[in-house]
Formats: structure tokens, C-alpha cells, sequence
């Protein structure tokens, strides 16, 4: 049984989350109840109905829909479809799913399309696409992004699937579907297959068998998920390796998803060890790319050498501090012009290279004080530095 096809929604109202963007009142299911959606692409996590939304604003639309995967996408595919609807009284809508794989070439042959408007031209992607689209196509289009569905939409999925099914599943089986599967429908549904397989009766430690590990969220209650993420940034933060080892086994055992941990770490590296260390974050980032491509068991001796390494780090907040300094003088209205001489190709600039790695100009019109360096660890070299160049 394909639950995934049979729990397809057919109309926005079947559509279970995404209701920033399909609300009543929301703008893409105004334009496309109104037929004026314009050229449109759609990017979030795995399983959040993206493909879905292309279909039914195609139904809504009443446009012929053709769906295509940017990864096997062959030019002359595109250019034969447009060729038949040249001269027709309606236009197809064309879904590109993988959105970010689309060559140059592939780009130009769909730029001429929208611009007459001879298709609607709908794409997907996990990330968001503003760097593999070029600026041509992104000046055309709209971008929504899709959040991964919240509990309660997945809860409501699961209940009309086990109606479907007819398996017998107890409250702890039931949510450890929904909170295991990190916001992903698709993954949830297939979990509950590839159990209902095996068993009529599911319960928790059958559904572990198959999935041991949560794919992105913890497994924990919600408040239990925040308090344990809090409480081993916090023990990081204050350099208790034995707190912070201990907390990352936590999160390990309830299920939380080695990426997730690994993506706080990072953020941790640069706004509480930043330039005390620089090397943190170096080996934060090098950790996230790690553990997605080798996953558990493994990623967890990753994790702990990362997490002991950042704990043991000097500590400093000097970055972050200085770029939300800057930000609220921004935001605040001190906006200064820029000076003369550092303005793109205009005379006057002067190379610091010519005179040795330093010379004294004007970079501000006016004054003005946004960082404070420490002397905590590697930034204390820094700031002697940056000191010894300014009495230059």
C-alpha cells in the first residue's frame, strides 16, 4: 500500500501545514485561485508537499502539468513540449523538481518561455535555489519556502493513514512516527509501511528496529529537545567537558539527528569562541560535513571530539557582539556616505600592498566604534596586532 499516494492532498483545503503560504487569506493561493501565479519556485526540507502544491495549483489553474527532474532533463525534452503549445488557446505548466540542477544551457532554454509567458514555469529544490538560478531567471520568479510540517500536521496525516492501513498502534508507537521523522511526511509514511508489513500490532521497539535515529528532530518531548540543545550549549559555552559529553549522550540516545548537533556547533564556534580560536570553527564546519555524509554510529566520536575541542577552547564573543553593534547603528539610521577615495574605480585609493601592508586613509566618512578586542586566547594576538598597525 503507497500511503504517500493514497494521502496526496487533491485541493489547498486537503493540504495539511504550509499555512503561511495556503491559508485562505495567503498570497500564492489567492494568485493561483485568481489564475495569476507567475513563474514560481518552491524549496524546503524532503517531504513537506512540495511536489503536492505543484499539482494542485495546476488543477487550480486548469493547466495541463508536466513534471520533469532537473537531474535527467534533456533540452530537447523542454523545447518539443513548448513547440506543442506554440499556438494553443492554453498554456502547460512545467515542475522541475532538483531546481538547483539545472545547467546554464537548460536556463537559457526556459529564459525566452517565461519571458512571453508561452508557460508557467513551477520548480522545486531542498535548498534554496537564489545561487544555482541566474539572476535572469530569480527576476522573473517568486520564491516560497516550505517549513518542515510542525507535530500536529503530522499527527493529522498519521490518523488518516492508520485509517487506511488498519493497524493497531499504542499513543507511544504513534509518536515516535511523528517525531522521528522531523517534520517529513513522506518518511513518516513509509516508516508505518515497511512496519505494517511486518506487524498488524506496531508498537515503539518495532519502529526503532527500522529507524533508530530521528531524522532531524529529537525523539524527547519538545521541552525535553530545547532543555537538552540549551543545556549542552550552555555547558560548551562554560567549558564543562564532562557536562557537555554528557548532554551530547543524551541527545544521541533520545534520537536527536548528528546534523543538527553538529550545525549548533558550528554557530557555537563563532559566537562564543570566534577569534580566541579561530581554528573552532574550521573544525565545527569540517565536523557537520562529516557526520551527513558518514551518519550513526560513527558520527557520534566525531561529535564528541568536536564538542571536547570547543569546551577546551578560550572563549570569546567579540564577533558576535561587533556585527549586532553594527547592525543596530544600521537599523537605527547612522547610514554614512561612503568616502571618495574607496568608492569602485575612482581616484585617490591607496593600495596598503605599496606601502608595506599598512598606510593610514579615510574608510569612514565618520567616526565611528564597533569592536572591542579581548585578550582571550589567539585574540589576544590579534589585538597586539591590530594595535601595533594603528601606531604605525
Amino acid at each position: 500500500m503507497d500511503l504517500t499516494s493514497l494521502l496526496r492532498p487533491k485541493n489547498f483545503d486537503d493540504f495539511v501545514g504550509q499555512k503561511h503560504l495556503l491559508a485562505v487569506d495567503a498570497p500564492l493561493r489567492i494568485l493561483a485561485q485568481k489564475g495569476a501565479l507567475g513563474h514560481s519556485f518552491f524549496y524546503g526540507p524532503a517531504g513537506v508537499g512540495k511536489t503536492s502544491l505543484a499539482r494542485i495549483i495546476a488543477k487550480t489553474m486548469e493547466m495541463d502539468f508536466y513534471e520533469f527532474n532537473a537531474t535527467s532533463l534533456k533540452i530537447d525534452e523542454l523545447r518539443k513540449l513548448f513547440s506543442r503549445y506554440q499556438n494553443a488557446l492554453i498554456k502547460p505548466l512545467v515542475f522541475i523538481d532538483e531546481v538547483h540542477r539545472l545547467s546554464k544551457n537548460q536556463q537559457e532554454v526556459l529564459l525566452p518561455v517565461m519571458e512571453k509567458n508561452e508557460a508557467l514555469i513551477l520548480g522545486a529544490s531542498t535548498s534554496n535555489p537564489y545561487h544555482s538560478l541566474t539572476s535572469a531567471i530569480r527576476s522573473r520568479s517568486l520564491l516560497f519556502e516550505l517549513k518542515p510540517l510542525e507535530d500536529e500536521d503530522l499527527l493529522k496525516l498519521l490518523e488518516r493513514a492508520l485509517e487506511m492501513c488498519g493497524c493497531d498502534i499504542n499513543i507511544e508507537a504513534k509518536e515516535y512516527l511523528v517525531k522521528s521523522s522531523g517534520g517529513d511526511a513522506r518518511a513518516m509514511l513509509k516508516l508505518l509501511e515497511f512496519a505494517s508489513e511486518m506487524e498488524k500490532e506496531i508498537d515503539k521497539p518495532l519502529l526503532r528496529s527500522l529507524r533508530p535515529n530521528a531524522l532531524s528532530r529529537g525523539v524527547s518531548e519538545a521541552d525535553v529537545h530545547y532543555d537538552l540543545i540549551s543545556a549542552f550549549i550552555k555547558s560548551v559555552r562554560g567549558s564543562d567537558v564532562d557536562a557537555a559529553i554528557y548532554y551530547l549522550a543524551r541527545m544521541i540516545e533520545e534520537g536527536e539527528s548528528a546534523d543538527f548537533i553538529a550545525r549548533r556547533l558550528v554557530v557555537l564556534a563563532s559566537e562564543d569562541i570566534g577569534l580566541a580560536n579561530p581554528n573552532a570553527l574550521s573544525l565545527a564546519t569540517a565536523t557537520l560535513t562529516a557526520v551527513k555524509e558518514i551518519g550513526f554510529p560513527e558520527a557520534r566520536i566525531i561529535l564528541s571530539e568536536c564538542t571536547l575541542y570547543l569546551a577546551s577552547s578560550p572563549k570569546s564573543n567579540t564577533a558576535y557582539k561587533a556585527i549586532n553593534t553594527a547592525q543596530k547603528a544600521v537599523r537605527e539610521g547612522d547610514i554614512l556616505e561612503i568616502p571618495k577615495n574607496i568608492v569602485h574605480n575612482k581616484e585617490g585609493y591607496l593600495y596598503p600592498h605599496d606601502f608595506g601592508g599598512y598606510v593610514k586613509q579615510k574608510y569612514l566618512s565618520k567616526e565611528r566604534h564597533f569592536v572591542d578586542f579581548k585578550t582571550n586566547g589567539y585574540e589576544k594576538k590579534i589585538k597586539e596586532w591590530y594595535e601595533q598597525i594603528r601606531k604605525l
